[in-house]
Order: C-alpha cells, then sequence, then structure tokens
C-alpha cells in the first residue's frame, strides 16, 4: 500500500500538501460565503464557479497522490469542471459589462478582434468582426461546446478504459487515446480563444473591476493544468523521468503533475480571494462607464 511505502519525509511531504489542500478548500468555502452575501444575485453562482477551479483542480490532485489508482477518474473530474469554467469566465465578463443588451449598447459600432491567441495571433491580416448578438452567440457556443463535449469524450474514455481499449499513455496511432486527446485539445484551443476575443475587447473597460488579474489566474490555472500535466507525462511515458521502485516513471510521473498542481492550486487559491474581494456595489457599471472614456483617451 502506499503508506507503508512511504519513507519519514514522503509521510511528511504527503501530510503538508493534505494540509494545503483543506487550507485551500476552508479559504474556498469563506470567500464563497463572503460571495454570497456581498454580491448580486445576477453574479453570484458564476463568480463562485470560477473561485471554485483551483480548490476543485487541487482536491483531485490530493485524491490522485493518495490513491494512485483513481488518477484518471480524478484528471477526467478536474477537466470536466474547468471546461464549465471556461464558460462561465466568458459569461462572467459579459455580466460585468451589465449583461448582453448592455455590453451591445456600449460597443454598438465596436469590433472584435479576431487575430488573437491561442488559434490566430500569428494572422493579423484577418478581419475584425462587428459586435452583434450573433457574433456573441458563436463567443458563447465557442465556450459552451467545450462544457459539452468535454464530458461526452470523457463518458467516452472511461467506457473504452473499462473495456481495455483505451490506455491513457498509449499515444500510438492505433489507439483511441490519442485521437481522443486531439479532439479535446482543438476543443480546448476553440473555447479559450473565445474568452482571449472577448477580453481583448472588455479588459479597458472592465478595468476598475480587476478583469486583468482574473484573467492572468484563469490564464495560470489553463497552462498548469493543460500544459504542465501533458509536458510531465509526456517526459514520464518516454523514460526522461526515471522510474523510483516501487514507481514506474508514469507513475512517478504523475506524483509529480499531482504534487505540483496541489502547491500551485493553493497559491492560486490564496490569490483568487484576495482579488475576488471587493466591494462590488462600489464598481457598478455606471462607474466604469465613467472612466472608459479616459482609459480610452489614454
Amino acid at each position: 500500500s502506499l503508506s507503508t511505502g512511504l519513507d519519514l519525509p514522503g509521510r511528511f511531504l504527503f501530510a503538508t500538501l493534505t494540509l494545503m489542500t483543506l487550507i485551500a478548500i476552508l479559504v474556498f468555502i469563506e470567500e464563497a460565503v463572503y460571495i454570497y452575501r456581498k454580491i448580486p444575485s445576477s453574479k453570484r453562482s458564476i463568480i463562485i464557479w470560477i473561485n471554485a477551479a483551483a480548490p476543485v483542480i487541487s482536491t483531485t490532485s490530493c485524491i490522485g497522490m493518495w490513491v494512485p489508482r483513481s488518477t484518471m477518474f480524478t484528471d477526467f473530474t478536474a477537466g470536466i469542471f474547468f471546461a464549465i469554467v471556461i464558460h462561465k469566465f466568458l459569461m462572467m465578463m459579459i455580466k460585468e459589462c451589465g449583461g448582453q443588451k448592455m455590453l451591445l449598447r456600449r460597443f454598438e459600432n465596436g469590433r472584435f478582434t479576431i487575430s488573437t491567441g491561442p488559434c490566430c495571433c500569428c494572422c493579423l491580416c484577418l478581419p475584425r468582426v462587428p459586435i452583434t448578438r450573433q457574433t456573441l452567440f458563436w463567443l458563447k457556443l465557442g465556450t459552451f461546446q467545450f462544457a459539452i463535449f468535454r464530458p461526452v469524450l470523457v463518458f467516452l474514455s472511461i467506457v473504452l478504459w473499462t473495456n481495455g481499449n483505451y490506455v491513457l499513455y498509449n499515444l500510438s496511432p492505433k489507439g483511441p487515446a490519442l485521437w481522443i486527446s486531439c479532439f479535446i485539445g482543438a476543443l480546448t484551443l476553440f473555447a479559450l480563444w473565445a474568452v482571449g476575443i472577448m477580453f481583448r475587447k472588455v479588459r479597458i473597460l472592465l478595468k476598475c473591476k480587476n478583469i486583468i488579474p482574473k484573467f492572468a489566474l484563469y490564464q495560470f490555472i489553463v497552462i498548469l493544468n493543460h500544459l504542465q500535466t501533458s509536458i510531465i507525462n509526456m517526459l514520464a511515458t518516454q523514460k526522461i523521468i526515471p522510474c523510483a521502485p516501487p514507481l514506474s516513471s508514469t507513475a512517478r510521473g504523475s506524483y509529480i503533475a499531482q504534487q505540483l498542481l496541489i502547491m500551485e492550486m493553493f497559491l492560486i487559491t490564496v490569490i483568487s480571494r484576495v482579488v475576488y474581494r471587493r466591494k462590488y456595489h462600489d464598481l457598478e457599471p455606471p462607474e466604469c462607464a465613467a472612466e472608459e472614456p479616459g482609459d480610452k483617451k489614454q
């Protein structure tokens, strides 16, 4: 078992990381209570969802660390949750602008710059798209499709895994893992692209609502949860991360990824508490609108 296979430093590390996860959960619960009391009901659930991303990923990583056989389920749970959070973040930006009608009124003659990351940051020749109800619908669909298709693909992966056809680290063209991973990757890029297009347009208007640090935290979660974990798993698959009996290379890579995520998500949870804890009644759209012309001149 895991507990008998650990030496004293290993047990101390596991205990410390578990404590960090518990503190992250407590910080989130305290923040959720604050949000529930202080923030208008129209924004309340969205902001709680976004704040929950880091503690949920920390919790799933902690469970995966203690119960190695659950890694596939914990990774998939974190992935599904964050797919929903990406859609919620786009909706939060629209809500912070006063809702869809107010956003369309503010940017009546404005245009979206679609030559932005992660899909089209190098395609500067792309035309700028008018801000209409239809373009807003396509942006929302860009994140909503990820929140729908990611759970469906995860369910398909688990069905194939229980049948012995899906091997997580087997990335050969003949296996389903490579194709499912590529499809999820493409859906992720489209969802992040939609959020990037919206953020680029509203970042000056919502500067008074700390949208830039909020977006930075959201981007950190994306990079750490997806890119960092993928790189570590690839290094482990190629045996670059050496095995350390009784752990194989892939198991050791999974442990490293989970332990890093617990520490990183703990920090992000604490920072999120500072960034999101604002007196929202002082930051309603009229005040932001008053600041907008000055920002544009700058």
